[in-house]
């Protein structure tokens, strides 16, 4: 499979080319890895002249909160606005098969003729962070292609926050009455989120209290700018007008380029660290040194590159 051929179908805005382009980034064989960083080269800001278009969406949140469901509504919303999407969804692993123990399709409503929207699930593998091994990679080949890019993971907690280093925009999804505003508070991630959602705005008093505590929590960590937004998902579906207008514009005031490379460059140290492990980190003088080496390199270098460097410097 040609990696050069998809990245340029991508960066023509080939939405087709997306299933085959996937197929490649996720296949982790030594003989891939020369055609994935051929790939994204072709899609790097420098053949883009600029980062790639794509508004890249991470939603996370507790299992059950209703993530799929919102997903469903959020893509709804967004073709109607006539925005090609793009959905990462990343599954549990089954431990008999190895794969997505989920269908992407049988999670988030879709419609199979639409052909601007590209539902995708993966299997989060054995690595810590919620993310599976190539969603990095994927969510920066389809920003090249798609209007927004959504990387939805499997839960969130301690370990699970790899999806804020990867999305311009992370939204955490939380449902009223479970407690998950005291959950986020002891687990340490309320600085995640760039917007909150509250689903299940149906139940009346009771998501009008977590939307509430919610807020009342982030003023109290200095993150009183943080949209809280409260939806319901079920027909007919509010607030998704105002979770859309929130997405936007959190990345109309970011600086997208400073976002991304930070993005491709945790992703190579977290690549890096998967790999090697922390005996390999270690090698390189630890995180902060890897940190400080990455640092010093070209902003528009993508994640093979990066990592192939981190790898040079540990032989």
């Amino acid at each position: 499979m040609n990696g050069a051929k998809l990245g340029a179908r991508l960066r023509e805005r080939d939405l087709s080319a997306a299933p085959a382009a996937l197929n490649l980034i996720e296949n982790r064989t030594p003989a891939a890895r020369e055609q994935v960083a051929a790939l994204l080269a072709e899609v790097s800001p420098a053949r883009l002249g600029g980062e790639a278009p794509a508004h890249v969406v991470g939603v996370t949140g507790p299992p059950g909160a209703g993530k799929s469901t919102l997903l469903s509504a959020l893509a709804r919303a967004w073709r109607d606005d006539g925005r090609t999407v793009a959905v990462l969804a990343v599954d549990p692993t089954s431990k008999r098969s190895g794969g997505a123990l989920l269908g992407d399709r049988a999670r988030i409503d879709a419609d199979p003729a639409d052909r601007g929207l590209f539902i995708r699930s993966t299997a989060a593998g054995e690595r810590l962070g919620g993310l599976a091994p190539a969603t990095r990679a994927a969510a920066q080949a389809l920003a090249a292609a798609f209007d927004v890019v959504v990387i939805e993971t499997v839960g969130v907690g301690q370990s699970e926050t790899e999806v804020a280093e990867a999305a311009d925009t992370t939204a955490v999804v939380v449902q009223p009455g479970s407690g998950d505003a005291l959950q986020f508070l002891k687990a340490g991630i309320m600085e995640i989120p760039d917007v909150l959602v509250v689903t299940k705005a149906d139940l009346g008093r009771v998501a009008l209290r977590a939307r509430r505590d919610l807020g009342a929590a982030l003023r109290s960590l200095g993150e009183g700018d943080t949209a809280v937004v409260a939806v319901s998902s079920l027909p007919p579906a509010t607030g998704i007008d105002e979770l859309v207008a929130a997405l936007d514009a959190h990345r109309a005031g970011l600086d997208v380029a400073a976002a991304r490379t930070r993005a491709r460059r945790l992703g190579a140290l977290a690549d890096f660290v998967a790999e090697r492990g922390e005996r390999g980190l270690r090698g390189l003088g630890g995180r902060r040194a890897a940190e400080r080496a990455l640092a010093e390199q070209d902003p528009a270098l993508e994640q093979p590159a990066l990592l192939a460097l981190l790898e040079a410097r540990a032989e």
